[in-house]
């Protein structure tokens, strides 16, 4: 899939949780390049040397505009909370490979966790498109820290777990009811830890599992090795173009 550098116009910046920024962006010129879910960019950040990989958030509908959601957790990550309607980002897009398109005869579960809940409303737009059965199943510490939460249930049937209680049910996603369904694919994003334990949950009960890792990135091309993770035969697999998304079974993750 090509790739692109290009000039993307802020169409709206919002801040609806502390500590994150949901940018909407266009091009301005021509058309986005054509998107999967599960794909990153390269965002350019004011005032540092290195691009940030970011999730694509989703795409809407006629391929016009991108979502970006942004957790603003160092210097060049805080800088996306300057950004307003009106300003330029340039980006490096679409890199890596995304999530797999399922089958007619899947059930698919799409578990996230904090922000790595951001590509899975864009799979999920691809899947409700598709006629694919699937559901979100979002995880947080509290019913605060969800997000998007109203944007995924414009998409599809969404799950909840919260660690305290204060909404959905109380647990760890995987501890979650919505395991008890007959799904054949679960795609998750998410720290590592949920994600293996998602992974070894699936692989339990006989479904087939798909991670999106969130390995610090520098280049998004595969030059400065600096987001390798090693595979299940013991060799290293560059997460920025061999991923960002592998299956379970891929990863030396026993």
């Amino acid at each position: 899939m090509k790739k692109e550098i290009l000039d993307l116009q802020i169409a709206e910046a919002t801040s609806p949780w502390e500590g994150f920024v949901l940018l909407k962006a266009e091009p301005t010129e021509g058309a986005l390049p054509e998107c999967r879910p599960g794909q990153f960019a390269q965002l350019r950040t004011g005032g540092a040397l290195l691009r940030r990989p970011i999730s694509i958030h989703n795409v809407e509908e006629g391929g016009r505009r991108v979502w970006f959601l942004v957790q603003a957790v160092g210097r060049g990550t805080r800088w996306f909370q300057t950004l307003k309607a009106g300003d330029c980002l340039n980006a490096v897009m679409p890199l890596g490979n995304g999530f797999g398109m399922p089958g007619s005869g899947d059930r698919v579960l799409l578990v996230g966790g904090g922000v790595g809940v951001a590509p899975l409303l864009f799979q999920g737009q691809r899947l409700r498109e598709r006629g694919i059965p699937f559901a979100f199943l979002l995880g947080a510490r509290s019913a605060d820290l969800l997000l998007q939460l109203e944007e995924f249930r414009r998409v599809g049937e969404v799950f909840v777990a919260t660690e305290d209680g204060s909404a959905g049910e109380c647990g760890l996603v995987t501890q979650h009811s919505a395991f008890a369904a007959p799904y054949t694919l679960v795609q998750t994003c998410g720290p590592t830890p949920m994600m293996r334990a998602v992974a070894r949950l699936a692989h339990e009960q006989g479904m087939r599992c798909e991670v999106s890792l969130e390995n610090r990135m520098a280049c998004g091309v595969g030059a400065c090795l600096c987001c390798v993770t090693e595979d299940r035969t013991g060799h290293n697999r560059c997460v920025c173009t061999d991923g960002p998304v592998f299956g379970a079974e891929e990863l030396n993750w026993d």
